[in-house]
């Protein structure tokens, strides 16, 4: 192959028009160039799903049967999977029952094989693959080119799922977040949700709900992670949360149930969770924290603390003792409130410098302006992590 074809080539696969795509039509137009450049009779894309660990068909030109019947491939089985393992291209001559998982491509009569690893930050996160129907010997610059489309593929698909999972994410904790706090006689309620990555929000959340007592349920947790996953999640426990405080009052025993829960159906899930009830007559508050970080009282005269409170251990772990409820008094013009660890956690100090800058900024007042005052002064632009809190404020009834 002369040095112009083999340049003109790569331009067709290394085309900046083709970032102006989305992902299922940079798949189409890729594989359409593929298949005319190699002169092969299909061409393919399989996507690695990081849950199941199974390859999935996304994309084909020529062997449209794999995309729809959903054709998915079981880790180790057939030669996608092994272009997986070997992380390098393979041509495979011998095309049958014993090299081959793919229903597809055995109806079709596919004779050779040529497989390419798309690799995107270090990860596989799928294969190409093209297949003629007549014997044919593929060259090392074949193989270049379809592993420079493989690259190409790879980057796009990685792209594309990051925004999908974002969009998805948000929209999810938009569907599961308060769109409203209820109004209760007696209390001034207030909170907020600031996203804190750039790559996607994770499982923060917060919560506030009647109970058939009379008594407020109060919720602030944070699953482990971020992303669509650890969105799931948080939707997941706030429901079972939910669930189990129409049953049961006790704080305690809500977080024993969460946390079977969490280790029966969420394996190696982990989240903080604290979880209060709180009588507006009384001001009475019986919470127990799961992990979780004591909520700050500042009490009418304006002194500010971390509620003297033991927490257990976090959902999830498996731990075997007992959990607490601990009942904490907050008075008429006392300020109560609930956070997660990305308000006072920074990558250059301890957290204990955090905390007490929170305790110098939480005054009685308006639970709407010390929500205010808190993400002001807080310097929450500089947090890694998303951040959920909830003001709890005690009037008179």
């Amino acid at each position: 192959m002369g040095r112009k074809e083999r340049l003109r080539r790569i331009d067709a696969v290394t085309d900046a028009a083709l970032s102006h795509l989305d992902v299922d039509e940079l798949f189409a137009e890729l594989l359409q160039r593929v298949r005319t450049l190699l002169a092969v009779d299909a061409a393919t894309i399989m996507l690695t799903d990081p849950e199941s660990r199974e390859l999935v068909a996304a994309a084909s030109d020529g062997l449209e049967d794999e995309v729809w019947q959903g054709l998915r491939l079981a880790e180790g089985t057939g030669f996608a999977s092994r272009v997986v393992a070997e992380r390098k291209p393979i041509v495979l001559n011998q095309v049958d029952a014993t090299t081959v998982a793919s229903p597809a491509v055995l109806e079709k009569g596919m004779v050779t094989l040529l497989g390419v690893p798309m690799i995107a930050g270090g990860d596989v996160v799928g294969v190409l693959q093209v297949g003629t129907l007549q014997s044919r010997e593929f060259t090392p610059d074949d193989a270049d080119l379809l592993q420079m489309a493989g690259d190409r593929a790879a980057a796009a698909s990685l792209a594309g799922l990051a925004r999908l999972d974002r969009a998805a994410t948000l929209a999810l904790q938009r569907g599961l977040l308060p769109t409203h706090l209820p109004l209760v006689a007696g209390l001034d309620l207030a909170a907020r949700y600031v996203p804190g990555h750039k790559s996607g929000v994770g499982g923060d959340w917060y919560d506030v709900f009647s109970l058939r007592s009379g008594r407020i349920g109060v919720v602030v947790g944070d699953v482990a992670g971020r992303g669509l996953r650890a969105a799931v999640i948080m939707g997941r426990l706030r429901s079972a949360l939910r669930a189990y405080a129409l049953e049961w009052e006790e704080p305690a025993k809500i977080m024993t149930l969460l946390d079977l829960k969490a280790r029966h159906f969420e394996t190696g899930s982990l989240a903080t969770v604290s979880y209060a009830t709180l009588d507006p007559e009384t001001g009475a508050m019986e919470i127990s924290l799961a992990g979780h970080l004591p909520p700050v009282l500042a009490d009418a005269t304006g002194a500010a603390h971390l509620a003297t409170i033991v927490p257990d251990a976090p959902v999830g772990v498996g731990d075997t003792r007992p959990r607490t409820s601990t009942t904490v008094d907050v008075p008429p013009g006392a300020m109560c409130l609930f956070y997660t660890d990305g308000l006072v956690e920074r990558r250059d100090e301890h957290i204990d410098v955090g905390l007490a800058r929170l305790c110098d900024v939480v005054r009685p007042g308006t639970a709407e302006g010390v929500c205010a005052r808190v993400v002001a002064e807080m310097g929450v632009v500089q947090a890694h992590d998303d951040i959920a809190l909830l003001a709890v404020s005690r009037t008179s009834l």
